[in-house]
């Protein structure tokens, strides 16, 4: 099943919004209904693809004399058109087709997947890859005006290898997340790796932008999860990770882990894998504040027993009930909300049940009161619902959208307090003052990440309205020694600041590995890196 083109997801799980939330939108920020219903997909004019026969002809011979694995059709091109930021479905509910790809391309194998890339270097197309189509960066958008491929990867989709002795399996980057876990659950083990795009993204992408599941504080990252990588490149194959660490020279799986399409196309990952837990507990927490829940969330992580799921959203979130997107609103009436922890356990009945104590000793001695199962239950219920949300607040007009960073301890409080008033500042001076939420999303020994979701009114023009205000926060972010990006990458959204966090050199390192596997610049040009 294709995702929604306009939208996230499955069009039957639409959320409506209840009529709390829709009396704060008109109430407290302005929200205006729409002045016009977006357009149907049948009714987006896309231009003829400038695919050229030649090129035409090359491709399929790329993919087996698969003609019907080379598309051009209006409504293909439509649906591997941008990604699911909101700027991106803003552009494609009005009609804006700027960044169509010429034609989707289905390759099924690394070899050819290195056929499809010499067939674009012989006719001067870009190619951008394609898994699951869930970038809220401008990942799939090349920053040229040429014409290019999109690499749709479905077709990989299986389980290479599975050593269990090991405990390792080897993927193709085409597998969404639900079909990786089913395949492996078949044997008993799980990668426990469960971002909030879960059921739509695929194992390259998460290879390719240094994602990170929820449950990240007892999984990993899924960065750290990976063992090894085939990279197929318009130079040749690299092939990297042949031992679970090495002292063998620099890590060459730290170039193609965040790159982002720019270097080459993974064709395949190896991965540690874990048994399937025995137990799922999850549970809630309540702090008076978001300065002493974060302080006891920095315990945990430094000092343990690390839960495996922990989170912390702030008074604001917790009182409009985001951190439970299925119970939206519930806790307008609480004005004593505080600040709700969402703290979750897996493993066995025994481990479980060890940290789950000692995890709320520190809990209860840092200011915390439980607040029973229900809050983590309904968390783990909802927790893929908010691009949902997301999308049902565009219906109504407002605007809805998210950014995320991440700091050392001691920087948190200042990066959180930064943010917030660049965002604040910058929509309320434009007439539209927003609500602004964050949470602690994923916490590390020396430190963590803090996820903003910013509601307002769309203003007179939605797009250039959120550009402003996320320049606004990129800027407040680097100045508060905070990263451009914790998990969302790079793409195009961020290049300009990540440019800026790398330094000069380091930007000069990185275009000398393009320029060695990408020599004539094909590969998703202007994503991580400014076109040459």
């Amino acid at each position: 099943m294709d995702m929604l083109w306009n939208g996230w997801g499955d069009p039957a799980r639409a959320t409506a919004l209840p009529d709390t939330v829709t009396g704060l939108l008109r109430e407290l920020l302005g929200v205006k209904p729409r002045d016009a219903a977006a357009l149907p997909l049948t009714q987006i004019d896309v231009p003829v693809s400038p695919l050229g026969e030649a090129a035409r002809r090359a491709l399929e011979a790329a993919v087996g004399g698969r003609a019907e694995d080379v598309r051009t059709d209006a409504e293909s091109r439509i649906r591997h058109t941008r990604g699911k930021s909101t700027p991106d479905l803003l552009r494609m509910r009005a009609g804006d087709t700027a960044d169509t790809p010429a034609a989707v391309v289905l390759p099924d194998g690394h070899d050819e997947v290195l056929a499809v890339l010499a067939a674009c270097a012989e006719h001067g197309l870009a190619l951008v890859p394609f898994g699951g189509g869930t970038s809220v960066v401008g990942g799939l958008a090349p920053g040229h005006g040429g014409a290019f491929v999109a690499l749709d990867l479905r077709r990989m989709n299986r389980l290479l290898d599975l050593d269990e002795v090991s405990r390792t399996a080897t993927l193709q980057p085409g597998l969404r997340a639900p079909e990786a876990e089913a395949l492996l659950a078949e044997h008993g083990y799980t990668l426990g790796h469960f971002p909030q795009s879960y059921e739509w993204a695929t194992v390259g992408g998460f290879a390719a932008t240094r994602s990170s599941g929820q449950a990240s504080a007892g999984y990993g990252r899924f960065d750290e999860m990976v063992l090894g990588l085939t990279l197929a490149t318009p130079s040749g194959t690299l092939d990297t990770g042949r031992a679970p660490r090495s002292a063998a020279g620099p890590d060459l799986r730290q170039l193609v882990l965040g790159s982002e399409g720019a270097f080459g196309v993974i064709t395949s990952v190896t991965v540690r894998v874990r048994p399937v837990p025995k137990v799922r507990r999850y549970e809630g927490w309540r702090f008076a504040s978001f300065d002493e829940g974060a302080a006891a969330l920095r315990r945990l992580a430094q000092d343990g027993p690390r839960p495996t799921v922990l989170r912390l959203s702030d008074e604001t979130e917790t009182l409009i009930g985001l951190a439970q997107p299925d119970a939206i609103g519930a806790s307008l009436e609480q004005r004593d909300a505080g600040c709700l922890a969402v703290v979750g356990f897996e493993g066995t009945e025994e481990d479980t049940a060890h940290r789950r104590e000692g995890a709320a000793a520190v809990l209860r001695e840092g200011g915390g009161t439980f607040a029973g199962d229900e809050p983590g239950e309904r968390w783990a219920h909802g927790r893929y619902s908010a691009p949902y949300l997301r999308d049902a607040l565009l219906d109504a007009g407002a605007l809805a959208e998210t950014l995320e960073t991440a700091a050392y301890w001691s920087r948190l409080p200042a990066l959180y307090a930064a943010v917030r008033e660049a965002l604040t500042a910058t929509l309320t001076e434009a007439g539209t003052p927003p609500l602004v939420m964050c949470h602690i999303s994923h916490v590390y020994e020396n430190g963590a990440s803090l996820y903003f979701t910013v509601v307002s009114a769309q203003g007179e023009d939605a797009v250039a309205h959120w550009t402003r205000a996320k320049h606004a926060a990129n800027e407040a972010i680097l100045a508060a020694g905070g990263t451009i990006t914790h998990h969302h990458a790079v793409g195009t959204d961020h290049r300009d600041w990540y440019v800026r966090e790398a330094g000069p050199l380091g930007v000069e390192a990185l275009r000398a590995v393009k320029r060695c596997l990408d020599p004539a610049g094909l590969l998703s040009p202007g994503v991580l890196l400014p076109a040459d």
